[in-house]
């Protein structure tokens, strides 16, 4: 598998076939910072700014994480600089993660050790209500520092978005019949009808994107922009409750 579209559960995926872009196209953006050796800290995942505290991003990415393991960079089109990092306070992983299938329910909340101060590049993102359902076919956007193209391993050091269409979940369900992943209701595929475009490692955790509403958190895929397989998000619409009691 891809994490955020990898073969190897490693915590990142990356925008293949996308394009530059900058943070104030994408202000509710995070990058979310590793450690290793609790030396060096570097981006493994995206996140989606929920409010002046907590950021939404996939439960693959922090799940077993001490919170010392990660940091919040927020305000910045580069994945390693700029902007101003965080330190992470608590790392709230949903109860229910890989319950019922393999990566269900892939959301978890990193609430910030300080507030996050609003500004062009800083802001909190609007989520998908309980009854928003994008349809089949509907333009949606994807943006991360996620590889270019499968197995690259490196990322994109600037923030990068590329278009993608939602796919039906029947479509996505018969997609990975013959696979490990069971597509439920809790997820949302996106993707391109000929591939060459989706969201890969590195990507995971972050936002995508419909008319400006955040309806999907970057989960998982086989392979990146592989045409047979769709991208797989998490379904925002369906963890508005549990996202506002832990925000």
């Amino acid at each position: 598998i891809v994490f955020c579209f990898a073969a190897v559960p490693s915590k990142s995926q990356r925008i293949v076939g996308g394009s530059l872009t900058t943070i104030d196209q994408y202000p509710t953006i995070a990058a979310l910072l590793y450690t290793y050796n609790f030396i060096t800290y570097g981006q493994e995942c995206g996140g989606i700014i929920i409010n002046n505290r907590s950021i939404l991003t996939a439960a693959h990415c922090t799940y077993g994480d001490a919170a010392s393991r990660w940091r919040i960079r927020v305000g910045s089109t580069w994945a390693n600089s700029g902007g101003v990092v965080h330190n992470v306070a608590q790392n709230i992983v949903h109860p229910q993660f890989n319950v019922g299938a393999i990566l269900n329910n892939d959301v978890a909340i990193l609430r910030s050790a300080t507030f996050f101060t609003f500004n062009n590049n800083v802001r909190a993102a609007s989520l998908a209500g309980a009854n928003y359902y994008p349809g089949d076919n509907q333009a949606v956007w994807a943006a991360g520092w996620g590889d270019l193209f499968y197995g690259q391993q490196i990322g994109s050091e600037q923030l990068r978005h590329v278009q993608l269409v939602v796919i039906n979940q029947n479509t996505c369900r018969n997609q990975y019949a013959n696979t490990v992943f069971t597509i439920t209701d809790n997820m949302l595929c996106s993707g391109w009808p000929n591939g060459g475009r989706d969201q890969c490692q590195g990507d995971s955790g972050g936002p995508l994107y419909h008319n400006g509403v955040v309806v999907g958190v970057c989960s998982f895929g086989e392979g990146c922009a592989d045409a047979r397989y769709s991208g797989v998000n998490a379904r925002v619409s369906r963890y508005v409750s549990w996202i506002s009691a832990n925000a």
